[in-house]
């Protein structure tokens, strides 16, 4: 089994290839909750709806967010009534938001309602979140904390920020799930995922850096030099204290990474990095990183064997 630990675009990227390679059910996604929020009434869960629509092939590609084809009636017809929303949510998208809200109010864990879904929705993969208990990143503005969806999706970024927080609870354990799919996994992959909002939340849950220091895990930098492939990772970076490279990223990783890998094109040194082409600009080019990737598992369980 291969364990992924994913959030935002990044990681689905490369699910989208690594699906050619290895059968859903032989696969452990564990997704970051830390983009969650309630909007207008219903539990919007970002990044484990990317990854469920992925394996259930309802996924908008193009966009890489919301369901291929879906129409957006409600977010529109709700402007008439002054209850604009900044992110647009599809009729569909909705419908599953609302879904999980009904479960999560009727007493189910955040884990639990995702199985839920992705049953519902035909899906073979484990999909975990990372806890179930709320934890939601800000970034620190002028203006105040601003719930990072609204920084990302309604300001577009354009925002200046100070600073990144987790509010809610500090440290939350991890899910027994999500220790047990780290621990019986025959690699631990992290996606080029950004490594302040999508990745640290994962690892600041108690028990999975622990977890992951006991096996084997490949890290897939984000970054081509001093830019992120898409997305905000340079100013996070920046906001949170980091250097926005690769040598920033492996900086977070290290403790437990055991291959680095930097894009070809790449212009920071990181010393001991396994050099790849990691732009997944279509699933062909995806799957070849997926190929990349599973040599090297193979080599490791051969070894072990």
């Amino acid at each position: 089994m291969l364990t992924f630990l994913s959030g935002g675009t990044g990681t689905p990227k490369l699910l989208r290839g690594m699906r050619n390679l290895v059968n859903d059910n032989e696969i452990a996604v564990v997704v970051n909750t830390a983009e969650d929020m309630w909007i207008s009434g219903n539990h919007m869960s970002p990044d484990i709806d990317t990854v469920l629509y992925l394996f259930a092939g309802l996924l908008n590609t193009e966009t890489w967010w919301g369901i291929r084809g879906d129409t957006f009636a409600t977010h529109r017809f709700l402007e008439q009534f002054g209850e604009g929303e900044f992110i647009a949510v599809g009729d569909k998208d909705r419908a599953v938001h609302i879904a999980r809200a009904h479960l999560l109010w009727n007493g189910a864990t955040l884990t639990e309602a995702t199985a839920a879904i992705a049953k519902t929705l035909g899906v073979e993969a484990r999909v975990l979140p990372m806890t179930d208990a709320e934890v939601t990143t800000y970034v620190e503005t002028d203006s105040g904390p601003m719930h990072f969806q609204e920084y990302w999706v309604g300001h577009r970024g354009e925002v200046d920020i100070g600073g990144v927080v987790r509010m809610g609870q500090a440290n939350p354990q991890a899910t027994p799930e999500v220790l047990a799919a780290i621990r019986g996994a025959d690699a631990v992959i992290l996606g080029p995922s950004n490594p302040v909002t999508s990745i640290s939340p994962i690892l600041e849950c108690r028990g999975v850096r622990e977890a992951l220091q006991e096996k084997f895990v490949i890290a897939i930098s984000p970054f081509i030099g001093d830019k992120p492939v898409s997305g905000p990772a340079a100013a996070l970076m920046e906001a949170w204290g980091m250097e926005p490279s690769s040598a920033g990223t492996h900086a977070l990783y290290k403790d437990f990474v055991d291959v680095f890998v930097q894009d070809v094109r790449d212009t920071c040194e990181v010393p001991g990095s396994l050099r790849l082409d990691t732009l997944m600009s279509n699933e062909k080019r995806a799957e070849a990183l997926g190929w990349e990737l599973m040599a090297i598992v193979r080599s490791v369980r051969k070894k072990r064997a």
